[in-house]
């Protein structure tokens, strides 16, 4: 393979490389959809994971982000990002075979082997992301980075939805009909997901590079340059303690509806498809918005949305029927989907674009490092605390007594995992505070992006139908509490 840069590219090697990275993409997907949370957690519990080491199994592929350090140091060595992230891709994809080749041979296959395995499949690839990213902002025109990025996300979510159905049910049937072959499935998995990843690899290798100049700086001293930057820095607090924050929660959600709600996977896997609908109808928007005015904005208006999301899991499991805590289900994965794809394609966006063009590979490496520990950290006190709360509970009732009714209703009920939840949503809510002093380039403020997207909705409105007035919502909420504290004073 020649994986050697290239001085100049032509509109049409960079249209070319466009589509490649596209079908890459698409490879990725599947690997990850057969190896993807909901499975892998499923996978997990069938081999015995407790609480902690499905924390170490989450905070895995951010913990691992620290080596990308050796990324920059490959990169200043042989100024090739293309072979980095193509042979580190291979090296990354080939544990997901030996995952699957060891469950599905050796009876005896422990969770301790597949957090090994695993390791080194997020450590390859932590090394393979910053040569990726600075690649892919050097190839795709920056005024197209919002569009282009936000299309391959809907193509990828798209058949992550088709496969992850198909999966799901292939696995529920095993599981009602020939349960002693259920981790069997799950190893063949592992075994596909690698030889697609490998074949991606491939792919990818037919895009083009554009030739990158590195400063001469001692790498160390590269490493200090993007902490001496305080715009860079403040964005850094925000996304470290956004992560954070979440990941004391998000990784539970699975272990929750599995273990505290004994959904089947089939469930799971459609609440998840549903959320990516959601993320489908709305990222192209959130691209299109994000590249007019700022991602900064957009963050501000989805990620409360998010919060009260996180808020409404505290919410699941304390009505006595089953569909009432469908129905709530249903409604957090609509609007967590609406809302992490804004959240998720705008973090990414503001990150290239404040990163400076010649160095765009140490800034973005310092980001996912420093944002890489703070993450990995999160699941790892999760399955502490979970621990920790397994038999502590909360519970708050509402009694109505009569002559001839007599009536106690939940109104909350908090237990392991409902406290990380809510502890969550909290540190969330608190780091929101991180992102206000963040100044981006071409910055349009809040209310203004929001009156512009309402106006735009309105005349869209068979397209944008699901997202209606959420983007006001906190803003409502915040003008009926001050008259309703105007209206109580003396």
């Amino acid at each position: 393979m020649n994986l050697r840069p290239q001085t100049v590219l032509t509109e049409a090697e960079v249209k070319r490389g466009m589509k490649v990275v596209i079908w890459d993409g698409l490879a990725s997907e599947m690997m990850t959809t057969f190896t993807g949370s909901a499975f892998l957690v499923a996978m997990a519990l069938l081999m015995g994971a407790n609480n902690v080491q499905i924390g170490l199994l989450a905070s895995l592929p951010t913990f691992t982000n620290i080596f990308q350090l050796i990324s920059i140091w490959l990169v200043r060595k042989f100024n090739n990002r293309r072979a980095i992230a193509v042979y580190c891709s291979f090296l990354a994809r080939f544990p997901l075979v030996l995952v699957g080749i060891s469950a599905l041979w050796f009876a005896g296959s422990s969770i301790q082997i597949l957090i090994f395995f695993l390791f080194f499949y997020y450590l390859f690839g932590s090394i393979a992301g910053p040569s990726w990213n600075s690649w892919m902002k050097d190839l795709i025109p920056e005024n197209m980075l919002g569009d282009y990025f936000s299309r391959r996300s809907r193509y990828n979510q798209t058949l992550d939805v088709v496969l992850s159905i198909v999966l799901a049910v292939l696995l529920d049937f095993v599981k009602s009909r020939y349960p002693q072959y259920e981790l069997h499935v799950y190893s063949v998995f592992f075994i596909i997901a690698g030889v697609v990843g490998i074949f991606g690899g491939y792919v990818l290798s037919k895009a083009p590079e554009p030739q990158s100049y590195l400063s001469n700086a001692r790498i160390f001293a590269l490493f200090r340059q993007p902490l001496k930057d305080l715009n860079f820095r403040r964005l850094l607090a925000f996304n470290s303690a956004w992560v954070f924050a979440l990941n004391i929660a998000t990784p539970f959600f699975t272990v929750f509806m599995m273990k505290a709600l004994g959904l089947p996977i089939s469930y799971i896997i459609v609440l998840t498809i549903i959320s990516q609908l959601s993320s489908i109808l709305t990222i192209r928007m959130w691209g299109t918005f994000a590249d007019r005015y700022s991602n900064k904005s957009i963050i501000a208006l989805t990620a409360p949305i998010y919060i009260l999301c996180i808020v409404a899991w505290c919410f699941v499991g304390i009505y006595s029927r089953m569909y009432a805590n469908l129905i709530l289900l249903v409604i957090i994965h609509i609007f967590s989907g609406i809302s992490t794809s804004g959240i998720n394609l705008s973090l990414t966006n503001i990150g290239l674009k404040l990163a400076p063009k010649e160095d765009a590979i140490v800034y973005l490496s310092v980001k996912n490092i420093i944002t890489a520990f703070f993450s990995s950290i999160g699941p790892l006190v999760g399955g502490i605390l979970a621990d920790y709360f397994t038999s502590r509970t909360l519970l708050i009732t509402a009694q109505w007594s009569s002559p001839n009714f007599h009536k106690v209703g939940k109104l909350v009920s908090l237990h392991e995992w409902n406290f990380l939840f809510l502890i969550g949503a909290l540190l969330a809510l608190l780091s929101m505070e991180l992102l206000v002093p963040v100044r981006e380039v071409g910055e349009v403020e809040k209310d203004v992006v929001k009156r512009i997207m309402r106006t735009s909705i309105k005349s869209n409105l068979k397209e944008y139908f699901i997202i209606g007035n959420i983007i006001s919502w906190h803003e409502q909420l915040r003008a009926l509490i001050k008259v309703k504290k105007k209206s109580i004073q003396p």
